[in-house]
C-alpha cells in the first residue's frame, strides 16, 4: 500500500509540468519539506496535457513523451513516487509504466472504459470527485474501480459546483466519502478555484487554501493535494489557486498541527 495512515499524504507538485527547472526546483523544495516534517508522505504531481482548458489559446504543456520523462527524472533523482492523469484509456499502459499513481480528472470520474483501464494497471488510482457529483454517488465510482480488481483506491474532493463561476466545499464529504473504505484526500488548490472566471481562463483565491485545508483535515481528510510553483504568476496554468513554493513549510506545519490532533 502506497497509503501510510501514520503519514499524513501530500499530493504536491506545479499544476502543468511545464520544463526541467521547474520540477527540479519544486521536487528539491518538497524534498526538504519531507525531511523536515517526517509525518509528511510526498507523492509528487505534474500534468503532462492541461486537456479541458477553458479556451483554445490555454498552453497545454509539455505533451504525453516529454511529461513522461519529467516525471521519470523526478522518481530517478529525488526518490518521489509519481501521479499525473490519464484522460484517454490510450495513455494509460505509457503513464503507468512511469506513474506509481493513475489520477482520473474529476470530469472524467464516471468513464467506465478509462476507470477499467487504469484499475488493471496494478497501480494506486486517484480518482477525483466530479463537481457534478454528490458525495453519496461516489460509492459508484469506487465500485467501477473495485470491480476493475483495482489494487488501492484513493477518492479526491476538489469541490461542488455552485454556479457562477464558483465552487463550494461541504465538510460533510469527508465523512461520507469515508464510508466507501478508501483513503479521502482534499485538493485544496482546485477547490478554490473560480472556473472561467478569468477572461477564458480559470481563476482562483488562493488566500482560502490555508483555511480550507485545515478545515478538510479537521473534518476526517487524510490527505492533501496541493499545486505549487516558485512564482505562480508566471504558470501556464493555474497560477491564481497554487501556492507559493516559499510558502509551503509553514503551510504544511499548520495542516500537519491539526492532522495530529485528530489523528490522536
Amino acid at each position: 500500500m502506497l497509503f501510510d495512515p501514520t503519514k499524513l499524504l501530500l499530493i504536491a507538485g506545479p499544476c502543468s509540468l511545464e520544463n526541467e527547472g521547474i520540477c527540479r526546483t519544486v521536487a528539491e523544495s518538497l524534498l526538504h519539506l519531507q525531511d523536515a516534517q517526517p509525518d509528511l508522505k510526498i507523492v509528487f504531481k505534474g500534468s503532462y496535457d492541461k486537456a479541458n482548458r477553458t479556451s483554445l489559446a490555454g498552453d497545454r504543456g509539455t505533451g504525453l513523451e516529454a511529461g513522461l520523462a519529467l516525471l521519470a527524472m523526478v522518481k530517478k533523482d529525488y526518490g518521489f513516487p509519481v501521479l499525473t492523469d490519464v484522460h484517454e484509456t490510450t495513455q494509460v499502459a505509457a503513464v503507468a509504466a512511469v506513474c506509481d499513481v493513475l489520477q482520473i480528472p474529476a470530469f472524467l470520474c464516471r468513464q467506465t472504459d478509462l476507470l477499467f483501464a487504469a484499475a488493471a494497471t496494478g497501480r494506486v488510482v486517484n480518482v477525483k470527485k466530479g463537481q457534478f457529483l454528490s458525495p453519496p454517488e461516489m460509492v459508484h465510482v469506487t465500485a467501477k474501480l473495485r470491480e476493475g480488481q483495482a489494487r488501492e483506491i484513493w477518492q479526491t474532493e476538489r469541490g461542488t459546483t455552485f454556479g457562477y463561476q464558483n465552487l463550494v466545499v461541504d465538510m460533510r464529504t469527508f465523512p461520507i466519502l469515508r464510508q466507501n473504505g478508501y483513503p479521502v484526500i482534499f485538493d485544496a488548490t482546485h477547490a478554490v478555484q473560480l472556473p472561467g472566471a478569468g477572461e477564458g481562463k480559470s481563476s482562483g483565491q488562493r488566500e482560502f487554501v490555508p483555511p480550507l485545508a485545515r478545515a478538510a483535515l479537521a473534518a476526517g481528510a487524510q490527505g492533501l493535494f496541493i499545486e505549487t510553483h516558485p512564482d505562480p504568476a508566471s504558470a501556464i496554468s493555474d497560477g491564481p489557486n497554487m501556492i507559493p513554493l516559499a510558502g509551503m513549510p509553514d503551510l504544511m506545519a499548520s495542516c500537519l498541527a491539526i492532522w495530529r490532533a485528530v489523528l490522536d
